[in-house]
């Protein structure tokens, strides 16, 4: 199995930020994002790694980068290690397939959320309110149905360990303007139908997931990942059946896992079984080569 890699500290490069799956270093006019193997569950960073994982998830967004591209300009420089500048070479067999080499974006202050299928908290908010973050919903939807119309559902951004909070448009536009605001809509719902058309050819449906933007030489740019298993719900198209929870390529099966042992979701995590880690990982890595029609192994 390819080695776990938890935490990076490259001692000649300054590290920034450290995300919950993201280490995150200064380059000077660009950053270095290296996707780890931590993984969370409920906001909280396990104590075992998914080994590969990074790996994994840096492919898949390298892949929905490019496709995206036509629709809006994104902040990867290179994912190729080869192509990174010389004082990145040292660590280059930790880099290679998990790190980009990315623009100095301004990232906006909200998480751009989009739903396809009611499912998790939106599924909650409807059960209650009968809408999501404002938006009425019809009657009578059950759990995993697909929706009308895919929807906007932004929410907070919240440090680590913190709950993102649902919000509606209104709060938005305060936060960053109407105008500003009426852009990342259209473009996360175009982004959105864009990869769920696509991952539905490969028989993957993507019921939800979530987007960052940010402001690069005052143009809207897309940043962070792109359609991950780790900011998004995957389904494998030929099981789903609604009016239920679904079988999924995803974090769910951990979550599902957290929940079956009654864990209180606050830190710190639980130890991880090892069938669990195994089988996320396999999770992660179906939904890859599924994705690209490629055989990625680990």
């Amino acid at each position: 199995m390819v080695q776990a890699v938890i935490k990076t500290d490259f001692k000649n490069l300054n590290l920034v930020k450290r995300g919950k799956v993201r280490d995150i270093y200064d380059l000077g006019d660009q950053l270095l994002m290296v996707a780890t193997d931590r993984i969370s569950a409920f906001d909280v960073i396990m104590p075992d790694p998914v080994p590969g994982k990074g790996k994994i998830l840096t492919q898949i967004s390298l892949f929905w980068f490019e496709i995206m591209g036509s629709l809006l300009p994104h902040h990867v420089i290179s994912g190729n290690v080869d192509e990174f500048p010389e004082i990145c070479k040292p660590y280059t067999e930790i880099l290679r397939d998990r790190s980009m080499l990315v623009k100095k974006a301004k990232p906006l202050p909200i998480e751009c959320v989009v739903r396809g299928y009611i499912s998790g908290s939106g599924w909650k908010e409807y059960q209650t309110h009968g809408s999501i973050c404002g938006i009425k919903l019809p009657q009578g939807l059950k759990e995993s149905d697909k929706l009308p119309e895919p929807l906007f559902t932004p929410s907070t951004k919240e440090e680590i360990g913190l709950h993102d909070v649902n919000i509606d448009f209104g709060t938005v536009v305060n936060k960053i303007g109407e105008t500003l605001a009426d852009k990342v809509r259209k473009l996360s719902l175009a982004i959105y139908r864009k990869g769920a058309d696509l991952a539905y050819e490969k028989d993957i449906i993507i019921a939800d997931t979530k987007f960052e933007f940010g402001l690069f030489e005052n143009n809207l740019i897309l940043i962070d990942e792109v359609l991950t298993p780790d900011s998004s719900r995957f389904w494998p198209r030929k099981s789903y059946k609604p009016d239920g929870a679904q079988k999924s390529f995803d974090k769910q099966y951990l979550r599902d896992y957290l929940i079956s042992i009654n864990w209180g979701k606050k830190p710190p995590g639980p130890s991880l079984p090892e069938n669990v880690i195994r089988n996320t990982r396999n999770k992660y890595l179906e939904a890859l080569n599924q994705l690209t029609d490629a055989s990625y192994a680990l």
